[in-house]
């Protein structure tokens, strides 16, 4: 059962993933030649928000992983999301807009390489 838990603190994060590559589906189908627009200050509060997410992930995973019934579980994996919810509001960021700057960072090679400088100089920052 304790295998079960960190699975789904797991899941939590990599539906925003599945997600994404839905949204992209869509979104392709709706307006296909129009470039998506991203400014820097969205990268910016993207990059703020995944440090964010990669350090609730190793706070949550491990209690997680812990936790000694699956209502303790349950209730791990409610906190990492509202900690994941905070730091998006604190951001000016919702799901989708998170969403979307991700899926421009996948496949805009030159977006996802002022992404992850700005995720490193973030991470420095820490």
């Amino acid at each position: 059962m304790k295998r079960v838990i960190p699975m789904v603190l797991v899941a939590i994060f990599s539906a925003g993933l599945l997600s994404v590559a839905v949204a992209a589906q869509a979104m392709a189908q709706i307006a296909p030649n129009e470039p998506a627009k991203v400014d820097d200050q969205q990268l910016r509060s993207f990059a703020k928000v995944y440090v964010q997410v990669e350090k609730i992930r190793e706070t949550y995973a491990p209690r997680a992983k812990q936790a000694p019934g699956p209502e303790e579980g349950k209730q791990i994996q409610q906190e990492a999301e509202s900690k994941f919810q905070e730091a998006l509001t604190k951001e000016g960021l919702n799901e989708e807009s998170y969403k979307q700057i991700f899926e421009v960072a996948r496949v805009d090679q030159d977006v996802r390489k002022k992404v992850l400088q700005m995720i490193v100089e973030e991470k420095g920052k820490s």
